[in-house]
């Protein structure tokens, strides 16, 4: 994360983080771009505020994550362990557990359907039995939008209540069912062991480190653009998304975390929903130099079109949640963040 948003969080999640406060969390998925930017605030909060959280990180290649954040490698209360979420062996006594390790790869999806779903579903049992084994009362269960799957016939914002699901006889749906496994996971060993587990369901996301050369709309049009543009539109542009800065979601995961009530999924994403063409066009439009958009499908109205963005009533009336960055800064923040890693 930049400084700026490292900045911010620390000042929105304030009392959220004083939960973690001397306390010992083993995480998984700490080297994706979620985990990555919660270690960036914690690290800052035990530097800057005294916080005095120690964090047991699960990585399957810590010396590649060393070399590409070395701050957090080398950060005091931040402690790499290698491992596969699916056959660790981690011993220690946890006051808290985030699990968030999932291989949100389209490719891995397509090509490997099991491998996903073994990294989700028996990475998420092994978690929970090592809550459960070493004393942990709370843990953060980061899940997916995608356990909805298409979304119902004049649906724009789906909220937590939707029983829409994924079709389970479509390999595609691989990830998403996963989702759907590791939550019913937690609901059961929530009710017979104890341990309170609030679940996000996290839907699309924009920030520094969003990887710009894999399945993220939203990072392919910023390389476009960087580069000189046009930005390209794979479809026809009509798909709805919706995205979320990385400093938003950091302070809504502390807050859930923190206050989130066990047992009940949130949604976690913005409620400002666009068109995929309307998203590139905002991008070229940010570009340090302004660029065309070229779009390579044909709108069909035949088709429905593709919602994918979430109604955060929830997490707004609950645990006063908003989004606080609109999309077009959010879009500019990022892309100045990469521009520095370039100068």
């Amino acid at each position: 994360m930049a400084a700026r948003d490292v900045d911010q969080v620390l000042v929105a999640a304030a009392a959220d983080l004083e939960m973690l406060r001397g306390r010992s969390i083993y995480m998984t998925g700490g080297t994706g771009f979620v985990g990555a930017a919660m270690l960036e605030v914690i690290a800052a909060a035990n530097l800057r505020q005294g916080l005095g959280a120690s964090v047991v990180a699960l990585s399957r290649d810590p010396d590649a994550f060393a070399w590409r954040l070395p701050h957090l490698a080398e950060a005091p209360g931040i402690t790499l362990v290698q491992g596969d979420v699916r056959t660790a062996q981690v011993e220690g006594r946890y006051d808290v557990v985030i699990a968030g390790a999932a291989d949100a790869s389209a490719q891995l999806n397509r090509e490997n359907p099991i491998a996903m779903i073994d990294t989700i579903v028996e990475g998420t049992r092994r978690t929970l039995a090592l809550a459960r084994a070493s004393g942990a009362k709370r843990m953060l269960m980061m899940s997916s939008g995608a356990v909805y799957g298409r979304f119902p016939p004049g649906v724009s914002l789906i909220d937590e209540t939707a029983t829409s699901a994924p079709d389970c006889l479509d390999p595609y749906y691989a990830y998403a069912e996963a989702k759907r496994m590791a939550e019913l996971l937690c609901a059961i060993s929530s009710a017979r062991d104890g341990v309170e587990i609030p679940v996000a369901r996290i839907f699309t996301l924009v920030g520094p480190r969003l990887p710009l050369d894999a399945h993220f709309a939203v990072g392919n049009f910023i390389r476009d653009a960087l580069a000189g543009g046009p930005v390209r539109v794979g479809g026809d542009g009509t798909a709805v998304r919706s995205y979320l800065h990385s400093v938003d979601l950091c302070v809504w995961l502390f807050a859930l975390l923190a206050r989130g009530q066990s047992g009940r999924a949130y949604n976690v994403g913005s409620d400002q929903a666009v068109s995929i063409k309307a998203l590139a066009e905002t991008v070229a439009a940010a570009a340090p130099t302004p660029c065309g958009v070229t779009i390579a499908g044909r709108a069909d109205a035949s088709n429905p079109i593709n919602h994918y963005a979430p109604n955060i009533s929830r997490a707004k009336s609950e645990l006063g949640l908003n989004v606080t960055i609109p999309l077009g800064e959010a879009i500019a923040r990022t892309m100045d963040w990469h521009l520095a890693q370039r100068a």
